[in-house]
């Protein structure tokens, strides 16, 4: 079944994301609104909160995504660093007994990168003032992963402003051809390196596509961040991989605080839970906005299973979504 899934229907759910006709079918859908609901708390910054709070009162760290890849005008990207701002604003009077606890994860498409005139530059700048403001309330930030072709770019804007704010953070996805040399490099400073395994398609030319290749090159990732001298978050709701994790934790000697698990609202609650409460930073990353389609769609790629709950919740349209897939 998982390799069907791989080869087979995957490559179609991915291909969904690119299509404006069927983002806004689905928008229009209430059984979809509601399905989405299990992987984004809502499209308000008081939904948000409410997602933070209950979060930070079970013990887990916190790191949030205002959704918006497709920015098209500077306006928008301006109001995407609004919502940022504003945010930020309201998490520092947040209380917290972790003063790591709280984090927001940036794409750069969302802060202008990709357009036409001075992309670059007009998200390096708001990456800046994010930064900024995240410094005085707190709060740490991480450059999040977007497809092959912008790695480069935002790894050079990621070593431009830690110059001027060392705790930034940025994502490597494992799939990629290239990550272990990228591992390799910041495995020896003491930047903070979220590790997932990937969620956009990619050609095989500078991906690996087999599921067996892909677990294999993140186990070498891991051990390169662990061994080094950087801060790794373990961005996976594998078994495998969070066993992994601690046996590495272990050969190498790693404190508690200089590294930690990271998996996404809505899934696998119960182990975010149970590791927290053996002593493990489990930080959530927390998505919200109006732009929900390209992420939901990359969820339902991930794991059958989620498939499974969005076709569950399908059949039973006419009643409310009680229950989830356990992940």
């Amino acid at each position: 079944m998982s390799r069907f899934f791989d080869t087979a229907l995957r490559p179609i759910i991915t291909a969904a994301a690119a299509s404006d006709r069927i983002k806004a079918t689905s928008q229009r859908l209430t059984v979809t609104r509601r399905v989405v609901e299990r992987f984004v708390p809502g499209e308000t910054q008081d939904d948000v909160s409410a997602a933070i709070r209950r979060s930070l009162g079970n013990g887990l760290s916190v790191t949030i995504d205002h959704l918006g890849e497709d920015t098209t005008d500077e306006a928008q990207a301006t109001q995407t660093v609004d919502a940022y701002l504003s945010l930020l604003e309201e998490m520092s009077r947040m209380p917290s007994p972790d003063p790591k606890a709280l984090e927001v994860s940036v794409k750069l498409s969302a802060l202008g990168q990709m357009l036409p005139r001075h992309g670059r530059k007009i998200a390096e700048e708001n990456v800046h003032i994010i930064c900024t403001a995240a410094e005085t309330a707190g709060v740490l930030v991480t450059i999040d992963a977007e497809d092959h072709a912008t790695v480069d770019e935002r790894l050079d804007i990621l070593r431009t402003v830690r110059r001027d704010f060392p705790s930034l953070g940025t994502v490597l996805q494992a799939y990629l051809r290239r990550t272990e040399d990228d591992c390799r490099e910041f495995a020896e400073s003491d930047v903070r390196i979220r590790l997932c395994k990937g969620a956009y398609a990619e050609p095989p030319t500078v991906a690996f596509t087999d599921r067996a290749q892909v677990d294999e090159a993140y186990l070498r990732c891991l051990r390169i961040l662990m061994k080094g001298n950087g801060y790794p978050m373990v961005a996976s709701h594998d078994p495998m991989m969070i066993g992994a994790a601690h046996e590495l934790v272990a050969e190498f000697g790693r404190t508690p605080d200089s590294w930690e698990h990271q998996m996404l609202y809505g899934i696998r609650t119960d182990e975010q839970l149970r590791l927290a409460g053996d002593g493990h930073r489990v930080r959530v990353y927390i998505p919200y906005g109006r732009e929900w389609y390209g992420y939901f769609v990359r969820r339902l790629a991930e794991r059958p299973a989620n498939v499974a709950f969005f076709l569950r919740a399908l059949a039973d349209r006419g009643r409310p979504v009680t229950t989830v897939v356990p992940a």
